[in-house]
């Protein structure tokens, strides 16, 4: 075994075993019982994971405040969701899958993402479909979700309450992941794409097109009179209907997916990535997530009537939140959980006093936050130069080695 290899398995004895990586650590877990909307349990309720995929057990109700939802009848119930995502995604080099009706995706919460479809169409005919979004929006509320008729709480564009969708100075965080299993970041991301750095809003590569009459498709398919849209309004403004929509290569910063391939801090070796796309007024901008189609492989059962119904058959791994833990003749508290701007360690008395507490980014990089801790004292470490996401808590001394999760917000 390499000699750096064996270091590493010496002071990361937790990420060793547990090949924790994003698509583990990202989810929000609810490690209190807090409860959401109507009672119900919030955010997500376990994490497991096997090398292959990962299970995500949630309610679909966020932490967050939801609701009211104007002129719509339906509530936010508990959906009893699990979610196989896989944990290696693959491009896929044929017909890209279109991202379905329901839930596309899932955000970091346990709440569902949905397409920018609302499943009706102009005559019905499937043509000219409805935009969620422009349609439905009178009915979002407050953090731009609202439940579906199986009471299905969701967001078809940026899930403002998840994350502050405001702060450009810095690049936005993991919020959830697709379907395929290829990760969703909020709206920001480095202007370069193969190096960290300066940040920008990301750019979608879709515009309006230039019509008055509905009357072709965005491919240039030229539509019989009987499929003709209705004609352009004010009851049905351009954007009323997805296929008012037109992809142009290289007019954003993503691709048709809502995607690129790029490094970000959960990933600087890079990976494929998807993006919400919002404009200067911080209002959607389609196709608002994840879509229409997908980049990778959607795996079997990812999507249809299975999906958020998984059933583990296979051996797996119960991630495991703490915001106090122990190893080996150390006990360390760490709070607030989850860290705004400061997040406080205190190694609890009688503990060793040659300990050094160090954050850590989600794949063990250092942050350059390390500290000598000792017993019965708080050390405060200044995390608002962070981006939101997950780190790690690596607390070590002679003979002894801890790694705790924290989640930091801003």
């Amino acid at each position: 075994m390499p000699k750096y290899l064996y270091v590493l398995l010496l002071l990361f004895p937790a990420l060793a075993r547990a090949q924790v990586t994003p698509n583990v650590s990202a989810w929000i877990v609810n490690t209190t019982g807090a409860a959401g909307f109507n009672g119900i349990p919030s955010n997500v309720q376990r994490v497991q994971y096997s090398a292959g995929n990962v299970y995500v057990t949630c309610t679909g109700v966020p932490s967050y405040t939801i609701g009211p939802w104007p002129n719509n009848p339906n509530t936010a119930t508990n959906q009893n969701f699990v979610f196989k995502i896989t944990r290696t995604p693959q491009p896929n080099a044929g017909t890209p899958t279109a991202t379905p009706l329901g839930h596309s995706g899932l955000w970091s919460n346990g709440v569902s993402m949905f397409n920018a479809l609302d499943a009706m169409s102009y005559n019905n005919q499937g043509v000219w479909n409805q935009n969620a979004v422009v349609v439905e929006g009178p009915s979002f509320d407050s953090c731009l979700g609202h439940p579906a008729g199986n009471g299905e709480y969701h967001h078809h564009l940026n899930p403002r309450c998840l994350y502050d969708d405001h702060d450009s100075s810095r690049h936005s965080p993991l919020i959830g992941f697709a379907l395929d299993g290829y990760p969703i970041y909020g709206a920001y991301g480095y202007a370069n794409a193969s190096t960290p750095g300066p940040v920008k809003s990301m750019r979608t590569a879709y515009r309006t097109r230039s019509l008055s009459a509905r009357t072709t498709l965005p491919n240039g398919t030229v539509l019989s009179a009987s499929q003709y849209g209705p004609p352009v309004s004010t009851t049905r403004p351009l954007g009323y209907y997805v296929e008012d929509y037109e992809y142009v290569a290289g007019r954003g910063d993503l691709d048709s997916h809502n995607g690129r391939f790029c490094v970000t801090p959960e990933y600087p070796q890079g990976t494929y990535a998807y993006f919400v796309t919002i404009n200067r007024l911080y209002e959607g901008a389609y196709p608002y997530t994840a879509g229409p189609t997908y980049y990778g492989v959607v795996p079997a059962g990812a999507i249809g009537p299975t999906s958020g119904h998984a059933t583990v058959t296979e051996p797996v791994t119960t991630y495991v939140v703490t915001a106090s833990f122990a190893a080996t003749g150390v006990r360390i508290q760490a709070y607030p959980s989850p860290a705004t701007s400061t997040l406080t360690v205190m190694p609890d008395g009688g503990t060793a006093n040659d300990l050094r507490a160090s954050l850590l980014t989600s794949l063990g990089q250092p942050t350059g936050l390390s500290a000598a801790v000792h017993p019965a004292v708080p050390h405060t470490f200044d995390v608002s130069g962070l981006a939101a996401g997950v780190y790690f808590l690596r607390i070590e001394g002679a003979g002894t080695a801890a790694v705790g999760r924290v989640l930091v917000t801003h």
